[in-house]
């Protein structure tokens, strides 16, 4: 199964979308693991249920408050929640923010959202704090919404009280920020990871020498372009460890060919081993 890409259209006469779910049975609500390239900030204001954000999964019981990056795969706060639930989800693009350079505070907002590529979650503290600022933002309209956003999140950037949900960026949010100039090798990993993949023949997608391929891959993404592979293939498997399938299933059907090694790099980017993970499903 692939992660679904989600298309998010901004509000009426507005720059980003809100919406505030209420009185809506778990039963109607659908939680697909999906990703998207506007940032989301997701507000439980009731109820418990499962993150699963990147590589995270975690319980939480009283509701929650994250910051998710853009294109971070996801399935929400809502995954296993029960009723009742409700929660406030923005969904922004970071260009409508328009900071200007050099100011301290939109360089705090700048290293909020730069954080958010590996997902934030709030303490109970500042999500309790944030709660009636969210409340007033999804009865406001216009320009009075767009400013309202700004001072939420400039209060958001200014606590400490917070934990990074990912210690790895996510590959489609790498994907993302590239896929321009490495389109075709981008292709070549999506349709044949659960294969052997060719540093070579990836090089030559890029009409390049494999050394060259292999400086300019790391200046473009900041990884090695196994790397790439090896977290992109662990993407993978974590959708199938999710679908019920045996990690050995999960291993051989991501390209890898042996289990020690699958191991060894699933607790590498997801901070548990395949056991655990299935454990906390």
């Amino acid at each position: 199964m692939k992660v679904i890409l989600e298309h998010i259209s901004p509000d009426d006469n507005s720059s980003f979308k809100v919406f505030h779910i209420k009185d809506i049975p778990i039963s109607e609500l659908n939680w697909q693991y999906h990703y998207h390239p506007e940032i989301e900030i997701v507000c439980v204001l009731k109820g418990k249920g499962t993150r699963h954000v990147g590589y995270h999964k975690s319980h939480f019981e009283d509701g929650a408050l994250a910051l998710i990056g853009s294109n971070i795969p996801h399935s929400g706060l809502g995954l296993n929640a029960t009723d009742p639930h409700e929660e406030i989800v923005i969904l922004f693009r970071e260009e409508i923010l328009s900071l200007p350079e050099g100011e301290p505070d939109s360089n705090a907002i700048k290293k909020l959202i730069e954080m958010s590529r590996y997902g934030v979650l709030f303490s109970s503290e500042v999500k309790n704090r944030i709660i009636p600022k969210l409340e007033v933002i999804t009865q406001s309209e216009g320009y009075t919404r767009y400013l309202l956003l700004l001072d939420l999140l400039f209060e958001l950037s200014k606590t400490e009280d917070y934990e990074l949900l990912n210690t790895e960026i996510m590959p489609y949010t790498i994907v993302s920020r590239n896929r321009v100039r490495l389109e075709a090798v981008f292709t070549y990993v999506e349709n044949g990871y659960q294969n052997e993949v060719d540093i070579q023949q990836a090089a030559d997608l890029a009409n390049l020498t494999k050394p060259a391929f292999c400086n300019f891959f790391k200046k473009a993404t900041s990884i090695t372009f196994v790397e790439f592979v090896n977290r992109y293939r662990i993407d993978k498997a974590c959708i199938l460890l999710s679908q019920e399938k045996s990690i050995a299933e999960s291993c051989y059907a991501t390209g890898f060919n042996n289990i020690t090694y699958f191991n060894k790099i699933f607790k590498k980017y997801t901070k548990t081993t395949p056991g655990q993970f299935i454990r906390s499903l």
